[in-house]
């Protein structure tokens, strides 16, 4: 058995971890109470990597929900899925992280985080063989970004050779919450690009997008982005629960997706996407999925692809279909649009495929891709984090809470590297070809194209951080 141990942290953590437990008992077959009510046997073939079995066949799922506050718990506790979890793995504060990174990662959050690390620890005992965590939490709070990072850091230390797995939701400016997002995102950012192996970025401008756009909602609710959210982690974790021919593990993708150990910030994406009046009108079929998977209006990142290249590609597909027909499409999309995919990784899209589909649907298609075009998420949070560090607006909360300024200046210039990074290997066909063809060697020096543009990008970095000095 290769079991995940899941933690939910925060507010927006809660919310859609708690979706995201739904939609799978649902997928196996678990009813409210935890006892089985499937009709088939692949329900159970691999439950255990999100499931215990206790006594009397019930299934628990192997999941902690933290929080700084009793709200949410609360209200979890009260829904039709609260009698599914284990009433040890609530663990709450009480006084709130406030929307304060520093209560979270240094004052509030680390008096609450020896008890979660040791739930954690008492989980991962029990399990057979574990492969890894996957955590839920938003960077635009307090407790989801500030003692989430905190518990990723805590576990990392305890646990270095797991995969860690991160599910983050991205603030948007169009969708803010609070001010003090900038803040809280870049200090996030910094803690994660050192310690997860595996990042979905989600955004709640994408998802809004979705909503208005595809799905034809007037008024999205925040029912109705996490019901996305939960439709693509049940989609991304498929081929973990449920027998399948490929990336049947998260250490398996990470080995596919990851060309660069900072580089591992994802753009999920789903399809069929459609409006609830037009599902009629269109056949769902392997190329339809392949073509709406691969649309920028299907990604859950505010960001477009079109704009960079993919580094790597996954797809996992789901429903009884044609697993030639799936290679094909595949295929012909990236001869199609070889521009958009970096030509120094040949075979850099990798596919999977699953025989049971979605409930509600006959086949679905998740995509995940690494695409260079995610640095915008980054220097979208980089700048408005500039515009109020420059004034030093609200640090006081932070330096109140015993944070130095200078791990502000830190965060920001590891994110600001981050994008170079980005833009580095977006860039970085062209030199090489050159490169090649003249067979240019150290001593001759660089191509002057290569040199110029190294060149450009060094004098980026150091306006950039020139400014935030």
């Amino acid at each position: 058995m290769r079991e995940i141990v899941h933690l939910q942290i925060g507010q927006c953590g809660n919310q859609i971890g708690s979706k995201f437990w739904e939609v799978i008992s649902d997928e196996h077959g678990i009813n409210r109470a935890g006892a089985y009510e499937g009709d088939m046997d692949l329900q159970l073939e691999r439950v255990n990597v999100y499931f215990n079995e206790a006594h009397g066949g019930k299934y628990v799922p192997r999941a902690l929900l933290v929080d700084l506050e009793p709200g949410t718990m609360d209200s979890v506790r009260g829904s039709h899925i609260g009698q599914l979890f284990r009433p040890d793995n609530y663990i709450h504060g009480n006084s709130g992280a406030g929307n304060n990174w520093a209560k979270g990662h240094y004052t509030e959050g680390a008096e609450l985080v020896e008890q979660v690390v040791d739930r954690v620890r008492n989980e991962a005992e029990s399990c057979d063989c574990m492969q890894g965590f996957q955590f839920v939490h938003s960077l635009g709070g307090g407790t989801g970004s500030g003692m989430g990072t905190l518990i990723i850091n805590k576990i990392r230390e305890d646990y270095p050779d797991r995969i860690m797995n991160s599910f983050s939701i991205m603030p948007s400016p169009k969708v803010s919450d609070t001010v003090v997002e900038p803040y809280n995102a870049t200090l996030s950012i910094h803690q994660l690009i050192e310690n997860t192996d595996e990042t979905y970025c989600i955004d709640n401008e994408a998802l809004y997008d979705i909503c208005f756009r595809t799905l034809k909602l007037t008024t999205p609710t925040y029912g109705d982005l996490n019901h996305l959210v939960s439709l693509t982690m049940s989609g991304v974790t498929t081929s973990l629960r449920f027998p399948g021919q490929l990336n049947a593990d998260l250490r398996k993708l990470a080995v596919n997706m990851v060309p660069f150990p900072r580089l591992h910030f994802f753009m999920p994406g789903f399809a069929p996407l459609t409006a609830r009046g037009s599902q009629q009108y269109r056949a769902i079929t392997v190329p339809e999925l392949t073509q709406q998977m691969f649309d920028a209006r299907n990604m859950m990142t505010a960001c477009d692809p079109r704009r960079g290249r993919y580094l790597t590609v996954a797809g996992i597909f789901r429903g009884r279909m044609s697993t030639k027909e799936v290679d094909e499409q595949m295929l012909a999309i990236q001869q199609k649009n070889s521009n958009y995919f970096v030509d120094w990784i040949p075979h850099n899209v990798k596919v999977a495929v699953c025989d049971i589909p979605p409930r509600g649907l006959k086949m679905s298609s998740t995509f995940i891709g690494n695409n260079t075009a995610i640095q915008e998420i980054f220097k979208r949070i980089g700048e408005q984090f500039t515009l109020m560090f420059r004034r030093k607006a609200f640090l006081h909360w932070y330096t109140g809470e015993g944070m130095d300024e200078l791990e502000f200046t830190e965060a920001e210039s590891n994110m600001n590297d981050l994008v170079s990074e980005y833009q580095q290997y977006q860039d970085a066909t062209a030199e090489m070809d050159y490169d090649a063809e003249d067979e240019v060697t150290e001593e001759e020096g660089l191509s002057s194209t290569a040199h110029s543009t190294r060149v450009e990008m060094k004098t980026e970095v150091v306006t950039e951080t020139s400014v935030s000095e």
